[in-house]
């Protein structure tokens, strides 16, 4: 591009010169010792231009040439900057590109934390529920006040042991009279029947494992007070429901001394 620039101006500098120098012939040379003024006092040959000189030109040229090598001192200096910013702007390029990365990480490093963090929470709660689950024991007696008797009927009646004096793990419900095993295991249980003399009927209350009879507690007196009791271990699944029956044609008795109780305990899980 500069030499592009050069050449056109060299050749314009050049023609410039020619033309002048072709003009000077028609032109009269007088020597200076005979030169005449003009009725005016002005030299006969003021109004021709003086020739362009070759030391002229190459002036021109030299002046032409330090404008040129300072232009190329430019450029190059313009090419080093740009050189410069693109390996800075590629640097901060890498820089961004590096500390995306590094966002990725930490954001995969904060997830695997959360995932992290929340499967102990789980497996925490998983420890206290078996911790809760084994922690089970109950026992209540059959009123919750007062004195009285359930009983006789023809068929076997749900018996509900309403005034509960201990109910840890919420297994035993008073409502209904059912215990319902939290989780799988060996569990112990123990009832008792308060028996008024009667001449026709006795008292007598069985335990069932879901509808399954297991054991019978029985007394029968004509006169008096008696009292009958029995107990239990079973291997329950969870869910497994444990309750006692009243049997049919007896009846059962209780006062504020509470001689007809229900009590179970988890021994162990399985």
């Amino acid at each position: 591009m500069e030499m592009t620039m050069f050449i056109p101006l060299l050749l314009l500098i050049c023609s410039f010169s020619t033309a002048q120098l072709q003009e000077e012939p028609d032109n009269e040379i007088i020597p200076h010792g005979k030169q005449t003024e003009s009725s005016g006092g002005e030299p006969a040959n003021a109004s021709h231009q003086q020739p362009v000189c070759p030391q002229d030109i190459h002036a021109v040229l030299r002046e032409m040439t330090a404008l040129l090598t300072e232009q190329r001192v430019e450029i190059r200096q313009l090419q080093r900057d740009n050189e410069a910013q693109a390996a800075k702007l590629e640097g901060q390029r890498t820089e961004v590109i590096n500390l995306k990365q590094e966002i990725s990480h930490v954001q995969r490093d904060n997830e695997a934390q959360t995932a992290k963090l929340e499967g102990q929470k789980t497996e925490m709660d998983n420890l206290k529920k078996q911790l809760q689950a084994k922690q089970v024991a109950f026992s209540a007696s059959l009123l919750a006040s007062g004195s009285g008797i359930i009983g006789p009927f023809n068929t076997q009646a749900p018996l509900v042991f309403r005034r509960v004096v201990t109910n840890i793990g919420n297994a035993y419900n008073p409502n209904t009279g059912f215990f319902i095993a939290p989780v799988r295991g060996a569990y112990h249980f123990e009832f008792s029947i308060g028996a008024g003399g009667h001449n026709s009927h006795g008292s007598a209350a069985a335990l069932f494992k879901n509808g399954e009879h297991i054991f019978i507690a029985y007394e029968h007196r004509t006169n008096g007070y008696g009292s009958s009791a029995n107990g239990a271990t079973l291997l329950l699944e969870a869910g497994d429901v444990v309750f006692l029956r009243l049997w049919q044609n007896s009846r059962i008795y209780d006062n504020g001394n509470h001689h007809s109780t229900f009590s179970g305990h988890l021994l162990f899980t399985m």
